[in-house]
């Protein structure tokens, strides 16, 4: 996977180093929303490379793990997560209406929160979001959006936590829920 980060990062060095385009407008920006997933860190950068087009490269991070007092239980949705994808904007770049596709990596471990079963491991897949963006001054946006993502997965179930008692591994296919963007954008 070590491939995979080291070309988003040389896709977005060349999407930033081309020439020619006379309006070049970055962004960055946080989701607030993904804060309240258990603490997740993220943050997203945009190039804005025609009109109606940006690129957009992404990272998500969660390395928290929470224990619940006495009881010997422990939750956690810890995660690195890493995308690249494309917005198509109907009226103008970061104002307005958006449709986004996206490909995206993610390592993962989550459970304990609505069981006691975890699972941990790689995904792999591409995703679909919508939202709007909403400019609160020149510089600063408001973005509020939702999305799905498909892929296959790469897992080990667990029946508890911490007791290792493996359930079941495996590759399997999914659907889940990716965004909920509810976050704030710097425009320079």
């Amino acid at each position: 996977m070590r491939i995979l980060k080291y070309c988003l990062v040389l896709a977005c060095m060349a999407v930033m180093s081309a020439t020619g385009a006379e309006a070049r407008r970055f962004a960055v920006s946080t989701n607030l929303a993904g804060y309240a997933s258990l603490g997740t860190l993220n943050a997203e950068l945009a190039y804005s490379f025609a009109r109606r087009w940006t690129v957009n490269a992404g990272v998500k991070y969660n390395p928290w793990t929470f224990r619940a007092s006495g009881s010997g239980r422990q939750f956690q949705n810890r995660q690195q997560s890493y995308c690249a994808g494309a917005r198509f904007w109907p009226w103008h770049v970061y104002s307005g209406w958006w449709i986004a596709g996206k490909l995206q990596y993610q390592e993962y471990n989550t459970g304990g929160i609505i069981s006691r079963r975890t699972e941990e491991g790689d995904r792999v897949g591409a995703g679909l979001t919508a939202g709007y963006t909403y400019m609160l001054h020149p510089n600063l946006n408001i973005e509020f959006g939702i999305g799905l993502w498909a892929g296959v997965k790469w897992y080990v179930e667990y029946a508890c936590p911490a007791c290792g008692l493996t359930l079941s591994s495996g590759r399997k296919g999914f659907i889940l829920p990716n965004d909920l963007l509810i976050s704030i954008s710097y425009v320079f």
